[in-house]
Formats: C-alpha cells, structure tokens, sequence
C-alpha cells in the first residue's frame, strides 16, 4: 500500500507532509478546462477526482491517491492562473480591495474507494498599489497559482481578512484531507 500525491505543486507537498505519513508524488496530466455552465465548486471537486481517478487507473488496486484542485472566484467569474504580465495585472486589479472566493477539494481514490470533500474560503485584500502589483508580477510568484498569488508569499502581507481555511488557500485543506485519510484507515485519529 503506498499513498500518491497527484499534483507536482511543492505547496502541497509541504502541506500532505505535515500529515506525517510517508507518500510519493506524480502528475496528473489532465485537461483542466471548465465545463459549459459548470459551477466552480462543482468544476473543482470535479477536478481534484479526476487527478485521483486518472493516477490511479496507472497504478492499480493497491495505490491510495489523493488529488486536489483550487479555485480562485470573484463575483461569479473563476479567476485561473495567469500566463503572463498583463493577465497576472488584470487579476491583481480585480483582487486588490475586494472579497474573493477560494474553493479547494481534495479526493482521495483507493481500491472501492473514492471520496472528495470541498473547502470554502473568503480572502479579502487591502488595496495594492500599482507598483506593488509591477513587483508581485516581476517576481513571478502570480504565474503558478489559482488566481495569480500565494498567500503564502508575498501576497499574504496584503491578506486584510481570512474566513476559512488557510491551507485550502494554500492548496490543500488539511481538515478535510485529515478527514479522508482517517476514513480510508490510512491515518490514526492520534498522533500516539
């Protein structure tokens, strides 16, 4: 039995180590496009279990494997990862002073096992100035990440509110995921 993290970002690695369990880590080469009319909750959890589903049929019945997705709203509009300068300042624009919505699921596919759980957050920003915004984007930081920051980066200094899970924010709940790896009896209820 061996646990699978199928997602290569090193902000969930950090998190799933914090668990304390032994696991490897792969990609999970999936098209990430969102459905017509999908909502972003359903499009995330939707996401994280196919990240899941799709490591696992590599693996076989005696992997475990957890998969997760995170998604960035804001008014209704899903705010992605930005490619590039102009996008990255688009999306800060929009950010900066305002409430958002962060969605993170997390699934964990097992041999006649497959559940995902979704965390909900609201982030709320200070106002970030224009040259503020220049140096975020000229740091690189906004181009890996749902919606162009890392609260655990720089952007976190701007964070004026948070209701939620942080790590959610990050990438991984880590509630939700402790929640499915004790179901999966892949994790004792104690640290003992």
């Amino acid at each position: 039995m061996s646990l699978i993290l199928a997602s290569q970002s090193p902000r969930r690695h950090e998190l799933l180590a914090l668990l304390g369990l032994p696991f490897e880590v792969t990609h999970a080469d999936v098209d990430e496009t969102p459905l017509p009319d999908e909502a972003p909750e359903d499009m995330t959890r939707r996401l994280a279990l196919k990240k899941a589903l799709t490591v696992f049929a590599q693996l076989g019945p005696e992997a475990w494997v957890l998969g997760g997705d995170t998604t960035v709203t804001i008014d209704g509009e899903v705010l992605g990862k930005p490619d590039n300068q102009e996008t990255a300042m688009a999306v800060l624009k929009r950010l900066s002073g305002s409430r958002h919505s962060v969605v993170s699921a997390v699934a964990l596919v097992g041999d006649n096992f497959c559940h995902a759980r979704i965390s909900h957050t609201w982030v709320t920003f200070g106002e970030w100035s224009p040259e503020q915004m220049h140096a975020y984007c000229d740091s690189g930081e906004p181009f890996d990440k749902a919606g162009g920051y890392g609260i655990q980066g720089y952007a976190g200094a701007f964070v004026r509110d948070i209701t939620g899970s942080y790590s959610g924010v990050v990438g991984l709940p880590l509630y939700e995921t402790r929640l499915l790896l004790e179901k999966a009896g892949l994790l004792k209820a104690n640290l003992a």
